[in-house]
């Protein structure tokens, strides 16, 4: 089956046609990927190393070009794009030294004439499956890693960013990973299950990568439990930002502009609810609405917040999003809501809105615990904004919905700092910064609704991608019986001075 990949800034533009994968693909891609990843595992680490060095230059040398095409078929700003690819590159520059850091331990035995040791040994074959808004930097926080500790991936990318995909799988080859090693299939979501399961029941996938929703990661959870696999699954949020009364009002803004509406929205570590003390509820309320009132939308390759969403399923589903607004809510931030076009205007777009899938900020002021906004990730420019009394009130709010992923504070107390960081069920915490944006050294990754605990990023994620082998080596020319035979030197149990 063929598919187009559609530019959403400008929807006559293919960016892209391929033939989208059958099951038998995906089984014939893995059979491929799990014969080549014997001969890569014996290739020294430090040598698996410089490939991901050689790779990363390769990025580097191409940087601009591939932001480009990230701008062009997923619709991110081309400032976005480019610090999307850098971070593709810092990925390669961490993990090009993990190939002389995948240390293992020597551990002393209970036993003389005995040595034990562990080492961190490749999974086998890992299939990796990405999502289409961070198309280049989140398959990097699972390729490199993967390739780096002796592992061969089978990748599919969301369909609407496989330009993007095929792009990067050039880049690799090119910087010297082996045919096999890396492989990009391309398949629709109920050919990706069917195939997922297919490969598993054959044995031929040793671990399951995914970014997604939350839903999906469910059954891909539930289908790895069948076949005794931990996937790695990084999931939805529903990100609070927490406003104390000591807070700095224009960073407050400057931060939540960024994490509500950079990417339309479409980041799983977007601001879900801005919860504002309400000492200093008003003054934060109105220069955030001005703020997001008066900013630049619109063509993606102009100097604007954001562009269009990422397809039409997108701004679909943040259109139904938008009938969860109750009666109680006042709805703030633009001209008017849901698409943007010539009748429904947005004061200030930039371009032509009937050029693509474009949508309006939009506030919803009076979040409640009760409400199902409060409960649901939107995953579109849509955001809450509630108030509240007492720090022990926003840590509540601030986890009740069960999404776990990234969260910020803004004070200028110590103790407001370390309090909420105690309560908070995020796995990642921002002092007086964004919920948006991470760094290639430290781990990324959620709980409770938002993934399993996993980790990505950093040596963390070396976890992921490795099992650890232990190993005893006896020369004592017998058999040595562990906790049986320990050595016990004499000592006086009545010894008193």
């Amino acid at each position: 089956m063929s598919y187009q990949s559609i530019n959403p800034a400008n929807t006559s533009d293919v960016v892209a046609t391929f033939n989208l994968a059958s099951v038998a693909d995906i089984v014939a891609a893995a059979e491929h990927a799990k014969a080549a990843q014997k001969n890569w595992a014996n290739v020294p680490a430090p040598a698996r190393g410089r490939v991901i060095a050689q790779v990363g230059r390769l990025f580097e040398l191409n940087k601009s070009a591939l932001a480009a095409l990230v701008t062009r078929e997923i619709g991110k700003t081309y400032k976005e794009a480019l610090g999307e690819v850098q971070e593709v590159i810092d990925t390669c520059d961490f993990f090009l030294g993990e190939g002389r850091r995948l240390y293992g331990q020597t551990v002393p035995s209970e036993m003389a004439n005995k040595q034990l040791f562990t080492f961190r040994m490749p999974v086998g074959t890992a299939m990796i499956i990405t999502a289409s808004n961070f198309p280049a930097a989140v398959p990097s926080w699972y390729l490199i890693p993967a390739l780096v500790t002796g592992n061969s991936i089978v990748w599919k990318p969301a369909e609407n960013a496989g330009a993007i995909a095929l792009a990067m799988e050039k880049i690799f080859r090119a910087g010297g990973v082996p045919s096999g090693v890396l492989d990009v299939v391309i398949a629709d979501g109920p050919t990706t299950a069917k195939g997922l399961e297919a490969v598993l029941e054959k044995g031929l996938i040793n671990k399951v990568g995914f970014t997604g929703s939350t839903e999906v990661g469910r059954k891909i959870g539930e289908l790895t439990g069948r076949y005794l696999q931990s996937p790695c699954l990084e999931l939805g949020g529903k990100n609070p930002m927490v406003v104390m009364p000591d807070a700095d009002v224009d960073l407050v803004v400057d931060g939540a502009l960024f994490a509500g509406f950079g990417t339309a929205g479409q980041r799983c570590t977007s601001l879900g609810t801005l919860w504002v003390h309400e000492d200093i509820y008003e003054k934060v309320k109105q220069a955030w609405v001005n703020r997001v009132s008066t900013a630049a939308i619109g063509d993606p390759t102009k100097d604007v917040l954001y562009g269009p969403m990422i397809s039409e399923i997108y701004l679909a589903n943040h259109v139904k999003n938008l009938g969860l607004i109750e009666k109680h809510h006042n709805v703030l931030g633009s001209t008017g809501i849901g698409r943007i076009t010539s009748a429904n205007p947005r004061a200030g777009f930039v371009g032509d809105p009937e050029s693509g899938f474009f949508a309006h900020p939009t506030i919803v002021e009076g979040i409640t615990a009760s409400d199902a906004l409060y409960h649901t990730e939107t995953f579109g420019p849509l955001v809450g904004l509630g108030k509240f009394s007492s720090l022990e009130e926003a840590i509540e709010l601030a986890n009740g919905h069960g999404y776990g992923l990234s969260s910020a504070i803004y004070t200028s107390n110590p103790h407001h700092v370390w309090k909420f960081r105690e309560g908070i069920s995020a796995g990642m915490v921002s002092i007086n910064n964004s919920t948006s944006g991470a760094e290639a050294h430290l781990p990324f990754g959620g709980n409770g609704k938002s993934g399993n605990g996993s980790r990505q990023s950093g040596i963390w994620v070396l976890d992921q991608f490795t099992r650890w082998q232990s190993m005893n080596w006896d020369y004592s020319g017998k058999l040595q019986k562990a906790q049986m035979d320990n050595m016990e030197l004499p000592f006086d149990p009545k010894f008193t001075l």
